[in-house]
């Protein structure tokens, strides 16, 4: 919840913004239940309510934008619009009035999509990179990709950040060079390949499947020397999910706060949005989605990866001011 009619033994949700004194307990074969906070064990309690460190220097407390800038010709919404290095800096420089990381990707990870070659990657990406920062450009930079060396490239070039779709499972030297780098990453959930990963996806229970999918992962990064404050989660929808299990992620992102870590949410002009609100052209689903960014802050999540960058910083000021009625 969000509303200020707050009852005196509700618990902070993840030390953020909403607060709970229920919980919807999920178990395999089984209906959901109903549990008061105050009767979860301590470290459940903690888990689900303790603040956030900081990722990658920004504050867990408050919503957090990130801006896409694609450098593809090829990506689902925008391919093509800024494959230009020039056009790519000019539009980063735009999203950076409202932005607070923004996330440089130069391969599409759209279904259907193919392998861009290594170097072509690094050729879209670095120097863009590269262009910000010897222009001043002083917000955190993120790098989308699941290549390490498209990775190592972008580091050296300025990025901070690594966002990797497939949560270090593609390459496997990505997890290792994550943790020689210290950089924060934003483990994604997903399954099979771009190319395959829309073809017939089944999940036992989807909520459920991801949820441990994405505990082995962390799991998998601290093994591999990262750091659990330099990891954060993402459900990954439209990857491999048909619109029943996305809508159910939706409904349900909250359950990825008792992994313990940020939660991304990247829902911005996709597929689902379309076939909800019948919307064909990906460039139109705006509306859809600040609605959908919108219902994952309401739900607690720190960090939305958004296209439309000034709409989303305006609905969030506006969300934020009438919710808290000051």
């Amino acid at each position: 919840m969000s509303d200020p009619a707050r009852p005196p033994d509700a618990l902070a949700l993840a030390g953020g913004w909403c607060w709970f004194n229920t919980v919807e307990v999920l178990r395999r074969g089984a209906a959901p239940e109903l549990v008061q906070a105050r009767d979860l064990s301590q470290a459940v309690r903690e888990r689900l309510s303790a603040p956030r460190p900081d990722f990658g220097g920004l504050p867990m407390q408050r919503p957090q934008i990130m801006g896409i800038l694609n450098v593809t010709p090829d990506s689902f919404s925008d391919g093509g619009l800024f494959l230009k290095p020039e056009a790519a800096v000019m539009q980063a420089r735009l999203m950076a009035a409202g932005a607070d990381v923004i996330d440089i990707g130069g391969e599409s990870t759209r279904p259907g999509a193919v392998v861009v070659d290594e170097a072509d990657e690094i050729a879209r990406t670095a120097p863009v990179i590269a262009a910000l920062r010897g222009g001043g450009l002083d917000l955190p930079l993120s790098i989308d990709t699941r290549k390490a060396g498209v990775a190592r490239a972008a580091l050296a070039a300025g990025a901070a950040w690594v966002n990797d779709v497939t949560a270090l499972r593609f390459d496997p030297g990505m997890a290792g060079l994550v943790a020689e780098a210290g950089c924060p990453v934003v483990l994604m959930h997903s399954i099979a390949t771009p190319a395959t990963m829309q073809i017939d996806p089944v999940y036992d229970d989807v909520l459920l499947d991801v949820f441990d999918a994405l505990h082995a992962r962390i799991a998998a990064a601290e093994a591999a020397g990262i750091a659990r404050d330099r990891i954060a989660v993402d459900p990954g929808i439209g990857f491999g999910k048909t619109l029943a299990h996305n809508l159910a992620l939706l409904a349900r992102l909250s359950l990825f706060h008792d992994l313990g870590l940020p939660v991304l949410l990247g829902a911005s002009r996709k597929r689902m949005i379309g076939e909800v609100a019948r919307e064909g052209d990906a460039a139109r689903r705006m509306p859809g989605s600040l609605a959908v960014a919108l219902a994952g802050v309401a739900q607690g999540v720190q960090i939305i990866r958004v296209h439309d960058v000034a709409e989303t910083r305006q609905a969030l000021s506006l969300w934020q001011a009438v919710t808290k009625g000051a």
